[in-house]
């Protein structure tokens, strides 16, 4: 890193100047700009190798200064580091919605968050991991795809887990990771077998600093016959009660710049931390299950999804038929939900559960079964939908 033009841009000259010092000290080339439109005069006029900025600008909105950035073929690629004063979940949502790679709140681990952050966007010292990732520098951020349901019981973390070793097994040269999210205790662990200390809650007591892409692509564990890398959840309620929620976004984002495929499972969880996953994901399967009270609360969660701007395109509703076969079709509970369910998954009796305790995924439990066939087909056409949805939202 030593040489590179880092563009510094805060509106507090006092600010401004510090990390401008702190950044010289560390053998960085540093220019400064004090406004939102002289920021972009200097970055298409001196094309700096990366620009870290304050989005609390007071002459351009903050996601017009991004925009224009990555408009623009001098500075389209260009990495750009939120440095932002202010914590909001929007704000960062937005900002990471519109171009910027990395989005850091400023606090007392601030600078160590910048500084894994320039390291991972201008591939500092370059090590196997770190250029495996160089392979991939000027891609965008992998795709992210959150599992949820209106209630539990639904098989959302079963599904999960073998749609995202199908769309491994589909994508063999992607790096693919499972995040387990559920609260106050996971449950992926269990279905694929893995009994390891490292975990969300772990993950997340570890410095900042440390838990860079290198260090997920090294030590998060590959569980036999599942091909992924697994982030797993808490192991118990009392863990997941001591959870660093604070750390969750920015160990996500780490992810999203590391991996291909970001596969999370929020089980029913509709909270403040899960909601800015949610509209940050290129694709939203939601699980639904064919008995009348689950139908009813699915309308429930698209209702609340309209209400917070969720597209209709990005939810991706699966009716799977976990307790049988009697209740709802799927263009009944189409018609009580008010959207499309893209695909059913057939009433498997007991084969679910026989694969989930021999820690198997069903493709390679019941390779011969018609929910094979169709899981290998829903994986496919996912993957074909996330890549649409994240082409019509560059061109947008």
């Amino acid at each position: 890193m030593i040489g590179k033009t880092i563009l510094v841009v805060d509106e507090n000259k006092a600010t401004r100047e510090y990390l401008s010092h702190v950044l010289k000290e560390r053998q960085f080339n540093v220019l400064e700009a004090g406004s939102g439109k002289e920021a972009l005069i200097s970055a298409w006029r001196d094309l700096p190798d990366l620009v870290v900025f304050d989005p609390t600008f007071s002459d351009l909105q903050d996601l017009e200064f991004v925009q224009k950035l990555r408009q623009n073929a001098r500075s389209a690629g260009m990495p750009i580091v939120a440095f932002s004063s202010d914590p909001a979940p929007a704000r960062r949502e937005a900002c990471l919605k519109a171009g910027v790679n990395i989005y850091i709140v400023k606090s007392a681990k601030a600078l160590s968050e910048l500084q894994y952050a320039l390291e991972q966007l201008l591939h500092a010292g370059k090590t196997d991991a770190e250029t495996m990732e160089s392979s991939h520098g000027s891609r965008e951020s992998g795709l992210s795809i959150v599992f949820l349901s209106a209630k539990g019981g639904t098989g959302t973390s079963s599904l999960c887990a073998n749609l995202a070793m199908t769309i491994k097994e589909q994508q063999p040269e992607a790096r693919v990771v499972v995040v387990d999210l559920v609260l106050p205790i996971g449950s992926i662990a269990q279905i694929v077998g893995y009994e390891g200390q490292l975990n969300l809650v772990t993950a997340a007591d570890l410095p900042s600093a440390q838990t860079n892409g290198e260090y997920f692509l090294k030590n998060l564990p590959q569980p036999e016959l599942w091909k992924f890398q697994l982030l797993a959840g808490s192991p118990d309620p009392q863990h997941g009660n001591n959870l660093k929620v604070d750390r969750i976004g920015q160990i996500v984002d780490v992810l999203r710049v590391t991996y291909d495929f970001i596969i999370m499972d929020l089980g029913r969880s509709l909270s403040r931390i899960s909601m800015p996953l949610i509209k940050q994901a290129d694709l939203i399967p939601l699980i639904v299950a064919n008995d009348q009270s689950t139908v009813k609360l699915t309308k429930k969660i698209w209702e609340y999804f309209q209400e917070q701007g969720i597209d209709a395109q990005n939810v991706y509703a699966i009716l799977n038929r976990a307790v049988g076969l009697e209740g709802l079709t799927k263009s009944e509970a189409e018609g009580i939900i008010g959207f499309p369910i893209k695909t059913t998954l057939p009433y498997m009796g007991s084969n679910f559960s026989v694969a989930n305790n021999f820690n198997q995924p069903i493709i390679t439990k019941y390779p011969k079964d018609t929910a094979t066939i169709i899981f290998k087909e829903t994986a496919a056409d996912m993957v074909k939908t996330a890549r649409q949805l994240r082409a019509r939202r560059n061109l947008s």
